[in-house]
Order: C-alpha cells, then sequence, then structure tokens
C-alpha cells in the first residue's frame, strides 16, 4: 500500500488494525528488525508517566539544543498537526519525511498488522536513525513496559508521575500502574523517579532489574528561593537557576527529574550550566496552563485530564487566579475518571459549558448530563454544535475580571487553538 500525502497515510493506519490500543512489542520489533538492522543509536532517553512526561520531554529539548546538540523528540498526542510528534532540533519533520519513513514500514511490514501509534513510533525511530541526532527523546504513549517506544534501551529513563489512569490496560491501582511504566527502566542505567511518593512496585521493578535508582528527595532534590532555585543530587549542585518557563509548582519536579538525567549523562553528552539556565528559560509547550491575554478576557487552557492532573491545575487556580469566576469550557473522553475530575474542580467553577467532540471515545451530552447530576454539579450549559458555539456563550457571560478556563482533553484544546488560528473566536 502506498499514498501520496500524510493523510492518505494516517486515515488508512486508523482502520488497519482492529484494535486502537495494542500493547505488546513483539509485532512493533519485528518490523523494526526490517528496516535497517546496522542503524547506530543516538543517546536514547525514555520518559513515561502519567502526568508530567510532556514537560520533562520539553525541558531535556531545550537544554540540550541550547548546548548545541542535535536532538530530536517524539511525542504524542499531537494537538494541531500530526508532525508535532517528531521534532528535530525543535521543528516538525516534513509530511514528505513522515511518508518516506511509512513507506518503508510498509515495504518490510509484509503481513504484521500495526496500530496508528506503532506506525508512527516506527516512523520517528526510522527517520532519527537517518537523521544523525546527538541525543533522541522518546515520550511513552500509555504504560511503558509493552508501549512500542520501549523497543528502544534507553541510556536513561525517567517516570516523572504515577497516578490513576488507563485503568482498562494499566490496571486500577497505582501499584499495577506503577510496575507497567517502570517497565522502561534498564539495567545498571539512570532509573529516575519524579514521583514523591512511588509506589512499592516501581522500587521493586527497579531492584529486579538492577538499575540505577535516582528517587526526588532522597538521591535528587530541588529548594526554592526568592525567584531562583537549585538542584542538588549526588555530591552536585546547580544554584541560581531560573524559574521554570513552563507554569505551576508541579514543573519544579519535571524540571529536576529531566536535570537529573543531564547530570546522570555528564559523561556522554557534557551540558554546561549556561545551557541548562538558557533552556530552563526557553522551554515551551502548548496546552499545558497555557495563557492566552490578547482576546480581553483571559482564556486558560490546560490538556489535563485525569484526577492528579486536575488536582495540580485546581491548585495552580487557588494561587494564580484567587477570587476570580472562572468559567469552563470542558470535555473528556468517556474512558476518563470524568466524575472524579469534575468533584476536584468543580468548587472553583462558576458554570460550565459542554463542548460534544466529533470523537467516536467522547464523553455524550447524556453521560455528561448524568455525571454532572451525580455530582449535584448544577451550573451547566449544554446544546452547543462544537467548541466554538460553547466558548462564545462562556464569552457572553464572563467579565473582564474573570476567567475562561478551557481544559479536559487534547482533543479539546487542538479545537480550541485551531479557532485561535482561524480568528473565529476573536469575534
Amino acid at each position: 500500500m502506498h499514498f501520496d500525502t500524510l493523510q492518505g497515510w494516517l486515515s488508512w493506519q486508523e482502520t488497519l488494525h482492529p484494535l486502537a490500543i495494542d500493547l505488546g512489542l513483539d509485532r512493533v520489533e519485528a518490523v523494526y528488525s526490517k528496516l535497517n538492522p546496522q542503524r547506530t543509536k543516538p543517546v536514547t532517553v525514555t520518559v513515561a508517566g502519567t502526568n508530567g512526561k510532556g514537560s520533562c520531554v520539553a525541558y531535556l529539548e531545550a537544554i540540550y539544543r541550547q548546548q548545541g546538540y542535535r536532538v530530536g523528540a517524539y511525542t504524542s498526542p499531537h494537538i494541531l498537526k500530526y508532525n508535532e510528534r517528531i521534532k528535530i532540533n525543535g521543528e516538525q519533520v516534513s509530511d514528505d519525511l513522515i511518508c518516506e519513513a511509512f513507506s518503508r514500514i510498509e515495504a518490510v511490514r509484509g503481513d504484521i498488522s500495526l496500530s496508528y501509534f506503532e506506525f508512527g513510533t516506527l516512523a520517528a525511530l526510522d527517520i532519527f536513525s537517518r537523521s544523525g541526532l546527538d541525543i533522541q527523546i522518546l515520550e511513552v504513549g500509555l504504560g511503558g513496559r509493552l508501549d512500542a517506544v520501549n523497543i528502544v534501551d534507553a541510556d536513561a529513563a525517567i517516570i516523572a508521575s504515577i497516578g490513576i489512569d488507563h485503568i482498562n490496560w494499566l490496571g486500577n491501582n497505582r501499584e499495577s500502574i506503577g510496575r507497567e511504566k517502570a517497565g522502561v527502566f534498564r539495567p545498571h542505567t539512570p532509573a529516575i523517579v519524579g514521583d514523591p511518593q512511588p509506589p512499592e512496585s516501581v522500587l521493586a521493578v527497579i531492584a529486579e532489574k538492577q538499575a540505577d535508582a535516582l528517587l526526588i528527595d532522597k538521591d535528587f532534590s530541588y529548594q526554592q528561593e526568592q525567584g531562583y532555585w537549585q538542584w542538588i543530587g549526588q555530591g552536585q549542585q546547580l544554584v541560581q537557576l531560573p524559574e521554570p518557563s513552563l507554569k505551576g509548582e508541579h514543573q519544579y519536579r519535571n524540571a529536576a527529574s529531566a536535570l537529573c538525567a543531564i547530570m546522570q549523562l555528564q559523561s556522554h553528552l557534557p551540558v554546561s550550566e549556561t545551557a541548562i539556565k538558557s533552556g530552563l528559560m526557553q522551554t515551551q509547550l502548548p496546552g499545558r496552563f497555557q495563557l492566552i491575554t490578547n482576546q480581553g478576557i483571559p482564556v486558560l487552557l490546560d490538556v489535563g485530564h485525569n484526577p492528579e492532573a486536575i488536582s495540580t491545575l485546581a491548585e495552580y487556580l487557588q494561587t494564580h487566579f484567587p477570587n476570580r469566576k472562572i468559567h469552563a469550557v470542558f470535555s473528556m473522553m468517556k474512558d476518563k475518571d470524568i466524575a472524579g475530575v469534575v468533584e476536584i474542580i468543580s468548587p472553583l467553577i462558576e458554570d460550565w459549558y459542554f463542548v460534544p467532540l466529533n470523537n467516536p471515545r467522547a464523553a455524550s451530552e447524556d453521560l455528561m448530563r448524568e455525571i454532572f447530576l451525580q455530582t449535584s454539579t448544577l451550573k451547566v450549559s449544554f446544546g452547543f454544535n462544537g467548541f466554538a458555539e460553547a466558548f462564545q456563550a462562556a464569552k457572553k457571560r464572563a467579565q473582564p475580571e474573570d476567567l475562561l478556563l478551557v481544559f479536559g482533553s487534547f482533543f479539546l484544546i487542538s479545537e480550541c487553538l485551531h479557532e485561535f488560528e482561524q480568528g473565529e473566536l476573536t469575534k
């Protein structure tokens, strides 16, 4: 099979495999071995976690780029454009490069069925192997042990946090989820854990694999000072670091975890304090506590979609937007803990505007009515045809000193940013 456009390839991949999510490494490893068995592997950092992994990737990417290294970063999902998933030196790779990689994969896979995510992971690895990289930073899509990214042996691996999410695949408690995520660790290599209270299963896997444990608040830590912070770990110290450019108290943990990986890899890829400080200031990540202030009423965007992420969002709102009326434009996927999310943040929300998403995984209006009723959340508006209509209704209700909050799903933030790009929300 061959297609001339990226969209053609992606549309076909969505129909190719019977399951959207099919954890396991056998199929993807078999195809990977056929692509280019003589490839050279750059230094590799793998990042897993319920929340925070995208931020860790962004810090690592920015800092290594500031040092002048050639850096590849693979992340998922994308917000506006598929090409966001595969970047080299901060730039999204072209449609042509991705299509060429897909063609090479299709030429060797034979009768092996691959999922949409597996095709993308193989394409990223294939592109990176041909691009003369110094380092590749790979974000786990789901879990860790059986995620397609885990076919590559990492030189250092990070678990940013462990929370309850994807219970249909990973289990319904932190112990089972932690064991799956810890599958990215390798023997005698840095196993960095940014969760201050990791499940026992994570520690057990580290011991089983004889990985080099590096736990936050034990083997490395950070201390905040007035306008600065410092990182401490294993006899090393970085002082007067600028505040992370990504907002929220949790970003110190994410940045500290990324710095731990960098310090552990100094013998492979030396990085100066100047590059670290510059990278911390220049890190960018759309959709994470992203504040848009040129619309009159400020708009805060966040992709958070599980209780842990929403607890962090609630803390940020209370700290940075106290005593403001918050109007929530909201949607979530039906396989998430929607009730848990609503219960956590509803005390801060003045009113809700539910957005129906054109996605088979999205929560329906009927389901959301039931959940809002169960959680005694009463000031909710339904009946909108899409995001723009719901957003305009919230904007009409809001006063200049209020805050418009758009959150709950990558797909929702994608629609929001697309509308802003088109200029539709300024009318």
